[in-house]
């Protein structure tokens, strides 16, 4: 199972759109997972005419609609991987250990807010941050992620977008 993974795309925002390359991605995943933070509502509504289901969850400043329609975390199953998404991980220090203790059933974690493409392992519990397709702040490039879900298994992978 192919899924695609972004966070942080504040859209609308000026004449900034998703990148073509991202947009490939999504459409050719079999799950898109969103981190949160898509700004206003067409963001989600066009990510779900692309045709792979979309599991999300609300970021910080998410309009009021969105608010209302997504959750603050919540978790899916791919090809037999657990994962929950949030937006917000919290502080850096003692991140891995914090997620793992607040989502004790899952293989991973999805997460956004800060930015930062970040992906960690210990012990087989993953913690994944996809960066952002729109608005890399001091990151160099624009990023989303790419993860493989087979028999319970995942691999995590960040893609530069430019």
């Amino acid at each position: 199972m192919l899924i695609a993974v972004v966070a942080d795309t504040h859209l609308p925002r000026g004449r900034r759109a998703l990148p073509k390359r991202c947009v490939a991605r999504l459409a050719g995943a079999d799950l898109i997972l969103h981190a949160g933070d898509f700004v206003a509502p067409e963001v989600l509504e066009r990510l779900e005419s692309l045709g792979p289901p979309v599991a999300a969850v609300r970021g910080n400043v998410d309009a009021p609609g969105l608010q209302v329609r997504l959750p603050l975390a919540r978790t899916v199953d791919a090809d037999g991987a657990r994962i929950a998404i949030v937006h917000d991980a919290g502080r850096a220090a003692g991140r891995l250990e914090r997620l793992r203790a607040r989502f004790p059933d899952v293989a991973a974690v999805v997460f956004g807010h800060s930015h930062i493409p970040l992906h960690e392992e210990r012990d087989g519990f993953q913690i994944f941050n996809p960066g952002s397709p729109t608005d890399r702040r001091r990151q160099p490039r624009h990023t989303m992620g790419i993860a493989e879900a087979a028999a319970g298994a995942l691999r995590f992978e960040h893609l530069a977008l430019d």
